[in-house]
């Protein structure tokens, strides 16, 4: 399939270089751009996809994989977001095996590694479009538009908005599905050989395999067959989208199919469209009880009840999009939650840009479908599609998407954008000769630019700090983002600080119950109790099912001494999450409050149930079996525990305490001198291990830890007295030997 060649390729202000020269060059500015991420934390939605992604676990069976989300839950819960990405999810199993644990390192090498690869195929890929298969006598393949492809895929390599996708681990996704996105169109183009545009379909099905695996790296993937279609019709069978609809209208309409037929054209889309069809049926059938459901802060214009109103805000998001990829300056984490305030009325002056954004895309569409110069109409209709196709999953048209501006979204449709950009150079260049220093200079600067800017948008996500305190100048509206700024300090123990975060945050968002939640908990530990109460109230108020909010205002009220209510609060939060094993020992312990120790020990119980490793509950019922006296009973839990948590020295100090109270003297020291190995700066397990040495007789061993426990802390209880005891004691036995 030989094309015109694009004249306006040879004007490009940039060296003709070989193919590989050119992928190497391309790999390296990638690499420049992001490698600055490959020691940064995991942060923001890392956390859930990778940390708490139990799906990651070695020890964890591998089928899991088939049947949870990318966040690691199953797809027939109706709280999942039916992402259903497994390959994604297996590599990053496979980095966690590889590295022995949850090291961010190696996830982020393999990110940047994969956008080096996608950024060196993109010349493949660009070249293709641009020109077509071309091949010379030997059957090689040739490029005939080596500086537009090498251009474009120098655009693409350090373009900004791809930030997100590459320096955060969970775009890995993105990044695997525009992988095989490349190997399916590349794997398409195969079925066509030769001048007399028969086709196999072995390389055909090959490609919707490759299709069908993309998709299982992310949902994204199945718009590949739309770029395969429009390659079919634009240059497999060199046809003119505008000229054919006015034979198709005019005259000889039945010739015009029959040359279709002729072409295999017909069979070929037949093909894509049942194998594309089979595809979404599968993917509808795997997510099991429907569609995701996403709430009105997630995507608000999608909410809108006037359908006016969703149409156009829906088009100002695309203006949104669009301004990003040309100047992604303003780039942040998450773009929800009153950062893109909605448009209400015909007097709010951003409805131009959606007007704008037509304006642009209907003179692109005119020039891509009626211009006489056959290149430029291959080159930007290929643009328009990279563009646009891709994008159709996030545009809100065939179901509610749970964004409103993702920049991840755009890591294949930039490859459109940077087609497009690259024949506008080449254009400029070869209109304005005489300028081509200023040419060359302007796109030098624009690629050096864009360098500068990734590498710093990089840097930024090296940390959750960098990152969340970044969004504040971009998103000053946005709740989410004073949230996150407030979380991170608190994490950090900045509580003060948090504190004005999540209070603004609530501010802004008066229905955020996970602020209202976090700030209530800070309130709680500085004993603002009353202040906590109230926000925690008013959170479950806005949402009776949340469950955490729940438990924590029934800590709240046991502090009060609302016991009562406190009792009502943890049961509604038990009621709503039934495995709550963190609700249960906070029950245990108002029970315990209460003397009702039969209702403690319950409560306790089904918190080890829950959670078998839930030290506290553990050590809670051995301390509280040990004050009522049932020592015996305490011994056989402190035992059973031990099996679970065989190096948890408050265990072993409780138990040590039963066994001594029993007089098994030299069963209890093993316990004491075990929990001591541990933590040797314990000042009341030396101290009750004196205690006990004191019973047994052993006063010099009593002495030693007496003394060790006083240094630790003189103000232990009783050990003062008990040493003073015990001095007495040596002294009197020293009167009587002497």
């Amino acid at each position: 399939m030989v094309l015109s060649e694009p004249h306006w390729d040879q004007h490009i202000p940039l060296p003709k270089l070989g193919l590989f020269h050119s992928r190497l060059v391309t790999a390296f500015v990638a690499l420049i751009c992001f490698i600055n991420s490959y020691d940064g934390d995991f942060v923001f939605d890392d956390s859930e996809a990778i940390i708490n992604n139990k799906d990651l676990n070695p020890g964890s069976p591998l089928g899991n994989i088939w049947k949870n989300d990318f966040w690691g839950s199953n797809l027939s819960s109706n709280s999942s977001h039916k992402s259903y990405r497994p390959l994604t999810v297996l590599t990053f199993r496979i980095n966690y095996l590889l590295a022995g644990g949850l090291y961010p390192v190696g996830f982020h090498l393999l990110n940047v590694g994969l956008h080096c690869v996608i950024s060196a195929l993109m010349i493949d890929v660009f070249s293709i479009l641009i020109g077509g298969l071309s091949h010379d006598g030997r059957g090689s393949k040739v490029n005939i538009s080596p500086k537009a492809s090498f251009l474009a895929a120098l655009f693409f390599a350090a373009h900004p908005v791809h930030t997100e996708s590459v320096a955060g681990i969970v775009g890995r996704a993105d990044l695997l599905c525009a992988l095989f996105f490349q190997l399916s169109f590349l794997v398409y183009c195969k079925a066509f050989q030769g001048h007399d545009k028969k086709f196999s379909v072995s390389w055909m099905m090959g490609s919707i395999l490759l299709c069908a695996v993309a998709m299982l790296c992310k949902e994204q993937g199945i718009t590949v067959l739309g770029v395969n279609a429009a390659y079919d019709i634009l240059i497999v069978c060199n046809l003119n989208i505008c000229e054919l609809v006015q034979r198709l209208l005019f005259r000889r309409k039945s010739a015009d199919i029959g040359e279709l037929v002729r072409n295999g054209l017909l069979v070929r889309l037949a093909i894509l469209f049942f194998g594309g069809s089979f595809l979404l049926y599968a993917r509808w059938r795997i997510m099991g009880t429907g569609p995701p459901s996403f709430t009105e802060v997630d995507n608000p214009a999608s909410f809108a009840e006037n359908v006016i109103l969703r149409i156009v805000n829906y088009n100002y998001y695309y203006s949104l999009n669009a301004w990003l990829l040309l100047c992604p300056w303003w780039l942040c984490f998450d773009w929800s939650m009153g950062c893109v305030p909605l448009i209400k009325s015909a007097s709010d002056w951003r409805i131009v840009w959606p007007l704008v954004l037509w304006c642009c895309l209907l003179g692109l569409v005119s020039q891509a479908l009626c211009s006489l110069d056959s290149s430029k109409r291959r080159t930007l209709t290929f643009g328009l599609v990279l563009l646009v196709i891709p994008f159709l999953p996030a545009s809100n048209l065939f179901f509610r998407v749970g964004f409103v501006i993702a920049e991840r979204v755009l890591y294949l449709s930039s490859a459109g954008y940077c087609l497009i950009l690259a024949y506008a150079v080449g254009y400029c260049s070869c209109r304005w000769r005489k300028h081509r220093r200023l040419l060359r200079a302007v796109t030098l600067m624009l690629l050096c630019v864009n360098v500068a800017r990734s590498a710093q948008r990089s840097q930024q996500w090296r940390s959750e700090q960098s990152l969340f305190t970044s969004a504040l100048s971009v998103c000053p509206l946005n709740a989410k983002v004073h949230y996150n700024v407030g979380k991170n300090l608190a994490d950090k123990g900045n509580q003060s600080a948090a504190v004005k975060y999540y209070k603004e945050a609530v501010r802004l968002h008066p229905k955020y119950v996970h602020a209202m939640n976090n700030l209530g908990n800070i309130l709680k530990e500085r004993n603002e109790l009353h202040e906590a109460e109230e926000l925690l109230s008013a959170a479950v108020h806005i949402q009776p099912d949340f469950a955490a909010a729940w438990m924590n205002l029934g800590i709240v009220q046991n502090s009060l001494k609302k016991f009562d209510e406190a009792e009502l609060s943890y049961w509604n939060a038990i009621k709503f999450r039934k495995k709550y094993p963190d609700c249960y020992y906070n029950l245990g312990r108002l029970y315990a409050d209460l003397n009702r120790s039969i209702d403690a020990l319950n409560a306790w119980r089904n918190a080890t149930m829950l959670k078998p490793d839930h030290s506290l509950a553990w050590n809670n019922m051995v301390i509280l079996l040990d004050n009522t006296g049932n020592l015996a009973q305490a011994e056989l839990i402190g035992k059973e525990a031990l099996k679970i948590l065989p190096k948890d020295h408050t265990i072993m100090f409780s138990l040590a305490n039963v066994l001594g109270k029993q007089e098994k003297y030299k069963e209890s020291e093993g316990f004491f001198l075990s929990a001591l190995k541990i933590n040797p700066n314990v000042a009341s397990c030396h101290g009750n291990l004196a205690v006990l040495y004191h019973r047994w007789g052993k006063l010099d061993l009593a002495k030693k830890h007496y003394e060790l426990a006083l240094l630790l802390d003189a103000s232990t209880p009783g050990t003062k007295e008990n040493y003073n005891m015990l001095k007495r004691k040596l002294e009197q036995r020293h009167r009587t030997v002497g």
